[in-house]
């Protein structure tokens, strides 16, 4: 709990550094340099699960959404079995989220039902920096699976500055044909929109019951700015939180700059960890 809200971080980077691009280390020394996530790992470079387990209980995190990916071009490999240690050390605060790459993973749908098995609360594609168009039709027996087991998807909506990026792929309109073609999928724009596609991101969410915002990679205070063009406090019973960490001034700092915001208490604990609550059906043991 932090403040008295239930905290959920929907979007966290938990990888091994071995695995990853320079420009991944290069990102999250730059963006992170305001707290020790360095202390957290070990001499080969893999997290400590007891150091990430204080470290975000001190931040008042009750759970963390545990992204993997499969970018060998941008950012590198992140599979979801680095995590897996931290889940196993506190399963209540640690839930792997499962990804795919159309390029890499075939057929598609058994690799994300292996994951699934794994543990995996949601699907996170990345066809930024895995190259991929999110309507790709190699992707729909993905998107199948998802729906028929009621699990989201997140998908990267910003741009992205890591070399070997596709910043194309990150327009939310894309989605449209997803969106039509399978009604009642969940689906989560990671980054909001970042750089060019603010008014899609926030159009789709207020015009879909099923799509939401995640605030990730999003300085707090720049919200008012990005979504100028709609009601902040009708957008904002939409969004969900989530850090980008490492790569990120602090957990409890940015949760606490949403407080900042001006909105109501209801709307401010709804952001939390709320709306997560509604989105990930995995996360409901914590109303418990």
């Amino acid at each position: 709990m932090l403040d008295g809200h239930l905290l959920i971080d929907a979007h966290v980077h938990a990888a091994r550094l071995p695995t990853l691009r320079p420009a991944w280390r290069a990102w999250a020394e730059e963006f992170g340099r305001s707290h020790p996530w360095p202390d957290l790992y070990d001499a080969d470079g893999a997290l400590v699960p007891e150091r990430v387990d204080a470290y975000f209980a001190a931040e008042g995190v009750d759970a963390a959404l545990l992204l993997c990916e499969y970018s060998p071009k941008a950012t590198g490999m992140q599979p979801i079995e680095d995590v897996l240690p931290l889940v196993e050390h506190n399963p209540r605060r640690f839930r792997p989220v499962a990804s795919v790459n159309p390029h890499l993973h075939h057929p598609i749908d058994a690799e994300l039902s292996r994951q699934i098995e794994l543990g995996a609360v949601a699907l996170k594609l990345h066809p930024v920096h895995g190259g991929f168009s999110p309507s790709d039709p190699a992707l729909y027996p993905a998107y199948f699976v998802c729906r028929e087991a009621g699990i989201p998807v997140i998908v990267h909506c910003g741009t992205s500055t890591f070399p070997g990026s596709s910043n194309k792929y990150a327009d939310p309109a894309l989605l449209d044909d997803v969106l039509r073609d399978f009604p009642g999928l969940t689906i989560v724009l990671a980054h909001g929109g970042r750089g060019w596609w603010y008014d899609a991101a926030a159009f789709l969410a207020l015009s879909r019951e099923n799509v939401w915002i995640e605030l990730s990679g999003l300085p707090p205070r720049r919200l008012p700015d990005y979504y100028a063009r709609y009601d902040l406090a009708r957008l904002a019973r939409k969004f969900i939180f989530g850090t980008d960490w490492p790569g990120v001034p602090g957990v409890a700092r940015n949760a606490r700059a949403i407080a900042d915001l001006g909105l109501d208490e209801e709307t401010v604990a709804l952001v939390h960890g709320g709306n997560a609550l509604r989105v990930y059906p995995a996360l409901r043991d914590l109303e418990r």
